[in-house]
């Protein structure tokens, strides 16, 4: 504070009290020791959680990698897709490192609570936005980690009948025998029947032919075998079955089962009810005059 006194030559300024000036800088230094103390304080007691919390941070990103690495080489050895393996890992490694950054931030004094609920609730809403979506991702990912069909299979499933064009991580595309292109939900699809002709590398076809009993049994399935031998789409190695059926009102049933490529049933089917017919002609061999559906 600034004194002035009332002289005959008008206002003259006073200089302070030196003992006033010296109060004020001693509770200044008061203060500035006060600040430095709170300031050592601290530092003294933030240093050891923020070099743990380094420690543990660096730790933390090694074993991330580590764990990153190790489940690339494990879908690797079950040969998911590759944009499958790029995505799981991602995630994964995006996972880990947000629960270590939250656990990091607790142990330098940083409340996680908030930012953990935080998460939640915008999981949850993106979550409810994109259910449909979610659920088709989910079992894009079952179908390509459990493999029931791969590209190049021949399936049923929802009601269509086709070869698998492609499979991605929302939607599978079949390719039909009409040249039609069917995108199946992955989500539906996991969940429901599904048929693959191509599972086991081949397929049985069912022929159904009728004679009269008139025939001799033993001829007739001579000849039938005679033609199953000489056709090249039969699997030679698989065991090809001709059953006999039932008798009825001067017929005999008989069932031709053989394997062959699932690519090849419908042109093998055409194929072997041709050449049995010509063969049956050519050995005198007496067809049913009667109509199948009355069998």
């Amino acid at each position: 504070m600034v004194y002035f006194l009332q002289t005959p030559g008008g206002l003259t300024k006073i200089i302070p009290e030196v003992g006033l000036v010296k109060e004020k800088l001693a509770e200044k230094e008061i203060k500035l020791n006060l600040y430095y103390e709170k300031f050592a304080n601290t530092v003294l007691e933030y240093t050891p959680r923020v070099m743990s919390a380094i420690l543990v941070l660096l730790i933390g990103m090694w074993i991330i990698r580590r764990v990153a690495k190790v489940a690339e080489k494990t879908m690797t050895k079950r040969e998911l897709d590759v944009s499958l393996r790029f995505f799981l890992k991602s995630l994964l490694s995006i996972g880990l490192k947000i629960v270590l950054i939250v656990t990091v931030a607790g142990m330098i004094g940083v409340g996680t609570v908030s930012f953990v609920t935080i998460l939640g609730a915008a999981g949850l809403a993106i979550g409810l936005a994109l259910q449909g979506s979610l659920s088709n991702f989910a079992g894009g990912v079952l179908i390509l980690i459990f493999k029931p069909f791969k590209v190049g299979d021949a399936i049923e499933a929802g009601g269509q009948c086709g070869e698998v064009l492609e499979i991605q991580i929302f939607n599978t595309i079949l390719l039909t025998g009409e040249h039609k292109t069917v995108i199946l939900p992955n989500g539906p699809l996991s969940n429901g029947t599904i048929i693959n002709s191509s599972k086991h590398g081949n397929l049985r076809i069912d022929l159904d032919l009728i004679v009269s009993t008139e025939n001799d049994l033993a001829k007739v399935k001579l000849i039938i075998y005679n033609v199953l031998a000489k056709n090249a789409k039969i699997i030679k190695g698989e065991s090809t079955e001709i059953v006999v059926g039932r008798f009825s009102e001067g017929i005999v049933q008989i069932n031709v089962k053989p394997f062959c490529l699932p690519g090849n049933t419908s042109l093998l089917n055409s194929e072997l009810y041709e050449e049995i017919k010509q063969t049956f002609e050519a050995n005198q061999i007496k067809l049913a005059q009667m109509n199948p559906n009355k069998i």
